[in-house]
């Protein structure tokens, strides 16, 4: 086959769903979570958004919330906190450096991936985390879905 007798059209068309399917699959459905032991059943977008910013520490039930995020530049942080706290990465920066300089608070500890985030979630009933819903399994409880409550 003379591949340089195929139109330009074809090839931008193909070169577009190529393209338009490497972004679907890198976009990825992210979720709040706590451990299938934990009595919150369900978060809205402001609550998580309290927890995740320290302006809380207790979620609506006032039990304790210790909120863990994934570590900077991960596909499910960056969603996740542009999509429910309403912040881009500086903007996140500048807003803990405000809080860490003035005392009040500290970032939530950082882990790696979703399996961590899920088996660290799991283990404590106080934890609260977010992770690709590909990752969810019985060990814990969806209370937000990003982008449907925000």
């Amino acid at each position: 086959m003379d591949y340089l007798k195929i139109p330009n059209v074809v090839v931008n068309g193909l070169a577009f769903m190529l393209l338009a399917t490497v972004a679907v699959s890198a976009h990825a459905e992210v979720v709040v979570i706590v451990s299938e032991r934990s009595p919150v059943i369900s978060l809205t977008a402001e609550q998580t958004a309290k927890i995740f910013l320290g302006k809380t520490s207790r979620f609506p039930d006032n039990g304790t919330a210790f909120p863990v995020d994934q570590v900077e530049g991960s596909e499910a942080r960056k969603e996740f906190y542009e999509k429910v706290v309403h912040k881009n990465p500086t903007q996140l920066s500048a807003y803990w450096a405000r809080v860490i300089f003035t005392g009040n608070g500290q970032p939530p500890v950082e882990l790696e991936g979703n399996i961590t985030v899920r088996s660290v979630v799991a283990k404590n009933r106080n934890a609260i985390g977010y992770i690709d819903k590909r990752y969810v399994n019985r060990s814990v409880r969806v209370v937000l879905t990003v982008g449907k409550d925000d």
